[in-house]
């Protein structure tokens, strides 16, 4: 997909079928709901087994980036070009209707689809690690010790085109039947928020290194 192009093509792919009027398929909401993730789900297949592994991601351009252990099945079967699927879900809220059918939850989820392609020149890899390092805590590539080159070779590096990708969202209260509006049961949303609490520092941390102000304040804006 060239990146001039600012909504992915809906397809039997990535099309939402369960309420597909949820389905989001603009560029940038969808690469937002993947980078507000700190965590996301890759799905893949081998030997006609399925598995969905949990890990960190970061996003370059139209590109997804994994890395992890070069004994890594994941990274080992991502690094060889087959097909991946890779999700992140945001929970928003409990919504809470009238009726227990009708009981939802409000979210943000993203599915894209692509191929894995081995990411080999050092640099770029030390790149794509910049990009990991600062998705958790912008700031802290430059502070903490670069990787050593043996550190590099045991680390695997895939990037994904995003061939294709949607979202799917569900925001507001609750919906109910007509006739159940006029029971006598609470209805509406308990919001749902993530939260960062104060840093607890490592029990072997050197006298006298106090918390850098770059945490400090992403602590305080996601508090």
């Amino acid at each position: 997909m060239s990146s001039f192009e600012k909504t992915f093509k809906k397809t039997p792919q990535n099309s939402v079928a369960r309420i597909p009027k949820r389905g989001v398929y603009d560029k940038q909401e969808v690469y937002d709901i993947l980078d507000a993730a700190l965590i996301c789900t890759v799905s893949f297949v081998v030997d006609g087994q399925p598995f969905a592994i949990p890990t960190i991601h970061a996003r370059h351009d139209d590109k997804l980036l994994l890395h992890g252990s070069s004994k890594s099945r994941l990274m080992m079967h991502a690094a060889e070009g087959h097909d991946l699927c890779v999700s992140v879900t945001h929970l928003d809220g409990l919504v809470l209707a009238r009726s227990s059918f009708h009981h939802s939850m409000n979210y943000r989820s993203a599915v894209v689809f692509g191929k894995g392609q081995l990411v080999e020149a050092e640099s770029e890899k030390n790149d794509a690690l910049a990009m990991f390092t600062d998705k958790l805590v912008p700031g802290r590539w430059d502070d903490a010790r670069k990787p050593t080159s043996q550190e590099l070779k045991a680390t695997l590096v895939v990037s994904i085109p995003i061939d294709s990708a949607s979202a799917k969202v569900r925001t507001g209260g609750p919906v109910d039947d007509d006739e159940d509006y006029a029971l006598d049961v609470w209805a509406g949303v308990v919001p749902i928020q993530q939260t960062f609490l104060p840093a607890e520092a490592d029990d072997k941390l050197s006298d006298g290194i106090a918390i850098p102000e770059y945490l400090r304040e992403y602590i305080d804006n996601n508090s």
